[in-house]
This record gives C-alpha cells, sequence and structure tokens, in this order.
C-alpha cells in the first residue's frame, strides 16, 4: 500500500505553555496527515495507522492537554476552545501548514475548530465516528451532553472504558492494551475530564456553524464510520453529504473505535484519500 517502513518518533513540543507529546513519522516533506484523537484515548490510538501510512505520508498524531502524555501548567483551564489553542500553536510549532485532518470523536470539535480558524491548512477531511450533525447523536450521547459532574464522572471507571472499546466492535477484535492504557492514563486526570466533558454541549451548539464551513470550503471528504457506534449514529456519518455531496462515506461492522478493529479496510481508503487530496505537494 505504501512504501518502506519508517521510524516512529515521539518527543514533546513546547505549544501555548503547554509541553505537547507527540508522535510522528514519515518524510517531511511527504503529504501530511494531522490525525486528532477522541476520549478516552491519546496518540497511541493511532499506533497501527501510523505504521500502515507512514512510507510514503507524513503522519502527525498529538496528544491534547488531559491526555496522553501530555504535560500541562498547573491552573490550565480544560475547554474546547483552550485544547484548540494548544492544537494550533503545536502546528505551528512543528510548520505543519497544509494538511488531511483525522479527526475521531474528541478530533471533531478540535478540528472543526481548527478548520475555522485556518481553512487555508485543510486539504481534506477524514472523519471517523466524529459528529457535527443533531441526527447523529444517540440517546446515549445526547444524554452525556446534558449530564452533571456526578453523572459524568461514572465514565472514568474500567468497566466503561472498556465498554467505549469493545460496545459493537466483533469479539476479539480490541486489543486489551488500548483500553487499559487508556485507563491507566485517566488516572489523576478526573477533574479536566470532567470539565471538557461539561464543555461538550459548546461543541453541540457549533454545530450549524460548522456545517457552514463544510458547505462553504467543500473540502475532499472521506467518512469511515463504525455502524454500531453507540453514541454518534449511521445518520450522522450520512448527513455530511449534506454539506459535502461528493464526500465518501463508508460504514463498518464495528463500534466506535473503528481502526481497533478494521484497520486493514480504513487504512487504504485514508491513503488513497491522502494521494487525492494532496498530489505532489509537501506538508
Amino acid at each position: 500500500m505504501t512504501g518502506a517502513v519508517t521510524h516512529v518518533k515521539y518527543g514533546y513540543v513546547d505549544a501555548a505553555g503547554v509541553r505537547v507529546f507527540h508522535r510522528s513519522a514519515g518524510p517531511d516533506d511527504a503529504p501530511a496527515l494531522l490525525a486528532l484523537h477522541g476520549f478516552p484515548s491519546g496518540s497511541h490510538q493511532y499506533r497501527r495507522l501510523i505504521d500502515a501510512l507512514a512510507g510514503e505520508f507524513r503522519i502527525v498524531a498529538p496528544d491534547y492537554p488531559g491526555f496522553g502524555f501530555t504535560e500541562v501548567p498547573d491552573g490550565f483551564e480544560y475547554s474546547f476552545e483552550r485544547l484548540t489553542d494548544v492544537v494550533e500553536a503545536f502546528c505551528a510549532a512543528i510548520g505543519l501548514r497544509r494538511f488531511v485532518l483525522y479527526a475521531f470523536d474528541f478530533g471533531g470539535p478540535v478540528g472543526m475548530r481548527l478548520a475555522e480558524r485556518h481553512p487555508e491548512w485543510i486539504a481534506g477531511l477524514v472523519v471517523q465516528n466524529a459528529n457535527a450533525y443533531e441526527e447523529g447523536l444517540s440517546d446515549a450521547a445526547r444524554g452525556f451532553v446534558a449530564a452533571g459532574p456526578d453523572e459524568i464522572r461514572g465514565l472514568f471507571t474500567l468497566e466503561a472504558t472498556r465498554g467505549q472499546y469493545e460496545g459493537g466492535a466483533p469479539a476479539g477484535s480490541v486489543a486489551p492494551e488500548s483500553w487499559l492504557l487508556d485507563q491507566h492514563l485517566l488516572t489523576g486526570r478526573e477533574e479536566a475530564q470532567t470539565a471538557l466533558a461539561l464543555d461538550y454541549r459548546s461543541n453541540v451548539a457549533r454545530y450549524p456553524a460548522w456545517q457552514a464551513w463544510l458547505r462553504e470550503h467543500r473540502p475532499p471528504t472521506l467518512v469511515v464510520w463504525g455502524r454500531n457506534d453507540p453514541f454518534f449514529t449511521v445518520p450522522g456519518a450520512e448527513a455530511y453529504r449534506r454539506d459535502v455531496p461528493d464526500a465518501a462515506v463508508h460504514l463498518f461492522d464495528t463500534g466506535h473505535f473503528a481502526l481497533e478493529s478494521h484497520l486493514p479496510e480504513i487504512a487504504p481508503l485514508v491513503a488513497a484519500h491522502l494521494r487525492q487530496s494532496l498530489p505532489n505537494t509537501s506538508g
């Protein structure tokens, strides 16, 4: 599918007062993919996609504040606007100015805010179970948006984390280290994650603005979606065609974390989309 296997690099970049951990691979002048992770994950969710694509493309995956291995100063205020501030500063710090955006889950609201700020950076979109439409919200998702702090803290248990990965996925298709690492890295971050969960309603309020952005800019868009996602439903995937009529929508018989179970099917689609969106273009 791609060229020779390349080494993955791990490191930190100072961005907006935060030490952003990131993993990256591929030639610096290759077509670039910025991969934004979801909850309760981190850049490690893209580990296998990086291995699959980095022989041909530049793949960059940061951890947000409050996730993964990123280090934040005392007093950091957690909101989706602040996460976007940090990702924006991170891109500027590493010289990433034109890329396809891979948005999953929380990567949707962070990525769309980034796109609003810098439409010139966005060569295309890969949307994987990242909702931007009211009809894509399941009852469980609507409950999450309306939940108070006590209800939200119930999401930070091992059982809940495992359920997010395995719910709707084929039996035996999700490696246990994925949800075990997430749970380990949630420890001590409950207040940060609660603040972000309470701010999630600001994302739903911005859906009309993001839909308008999609209609105006019509970025080449690939939608890859686990059809059994208990949070973001199939109508939310199909709705992207309303604003980007040429969007390619692919549904897979799995749950929220579709890359865990269906990487062999998804990676070639992402590679083809990168070639189409960034032909002969450096990152």
